[in-house]
């Protein structure tokens, strides 16, 4: 879209970034490269940060942006799975510097600088109330074609995307299996995952549909693996504490029984 981009990664991605750029593969937006600048670290101030790593990820990244200098105005965005990361992010940057953002989305990493974009949709929500409006930081992504919504509640769009993620990521990893093979022969502990964490998600203020939920799976690509299956596949670490425990923490606190998960 014609932005300047900073991307901050370790070196080796870094070297990747400034040779040859962001590579993307996708159906829905088509095979292009974008030009980027990257670096190990944040050397300047900006106007917006995401911050979209996986949260195994998360303490090495942040100290690669020193609040300090990050910048007066700026808006930390996080496009991360899980609940609990807002927390860490606004004890480093200010309550009022650090927005609710999610971001539904199947892609892949298969090399540094190469993304395979494999779902139909790239869906983006935020929310919060911070000392910069969210509509400029909604402006930049929607002339990049993401088309983000702006929501009142952070716990809603936080909740509504792990009450969908959770279920799909467990079980296609538990079982080595895809999307299609989970909602057929795992149905019976498919729906019963998602009635245990719509429960916990609605103690905890959301109103979550599972129905809605359900008809998602329902129109996935039978062969879509899930992010965390893929990891295990590659022999990453996994994001189970913030997808998984961040559930189980949050239903002992709510007093919610869920012995599926």
């Amino acid at each position: 879209a014609g932005h300047r981009v900073i991307c901050l990664a370790g070196e080796t991605t870094v070297r990747a970034l400034n040779e040859g750029g962001i590579r993307v593969r996708s159906g829905r937006f088509g095979d292009f490269t974008a030009a980027v600048e990257a670096d190990t670290a944040l050397r300047e101030p900006v106007d917006l940060c995401v911050v979209a790593v996986k949260h195994t990820a998360l303490d090495a990244a942040l100290d690669r942006v020193p609040p300090a200098v990050l910048g007066a105005d700026s808006l930390v965005l996080p496009l991360l799975n899980g609940i609990e990361h807002l927390d860490t992010l606004r004890r480093r940057y200010g309550e009022d510097r650090v927005a609710a953002g999610v971001i539904r989305v199947e892609s892949t990493r298969v090399a540094p600088g190469v993304i395979e974009h494999g779902s139909p949709f790239a869906e983006i929500d935020l929310a919060g109330r911070t000392a910069r409006p969210l509509t400029g930081p909604a402006a930049v992504l929607e002339s990049a074609g993401l088309h983000p919504r702006l929501a009142e509640s952070e716990t809603d769009i936080l909740w509504r995307k792990l009450a969908f993620l959770a279920p799909l990521a467990l079980l296609t990893t538990r079982h080595g299996a895809t999307v299609g093979t989970v909602r057929t022969d795992h149905r019976e502990e498919l729906l019963a995952l998602v009635d245990e964490i719509t429960a916990v998600g609605r103690a905890a203020g959301a109103p979550l549909d599972p129905g809605r939920t359900l008809a998602m799976y329902d129109a996935f690509p039978a062969g879509t693996k899930s992010s965390m299956q893929r990891d295990a596949e590659a022999g990453r670490a996994l994001e189970l504490d913030a997808i998984g425990a961040a559930v189980l923490r949050a239903a002992k606190r709510h007093g919610v029984p869920v012995p599926t998960v």
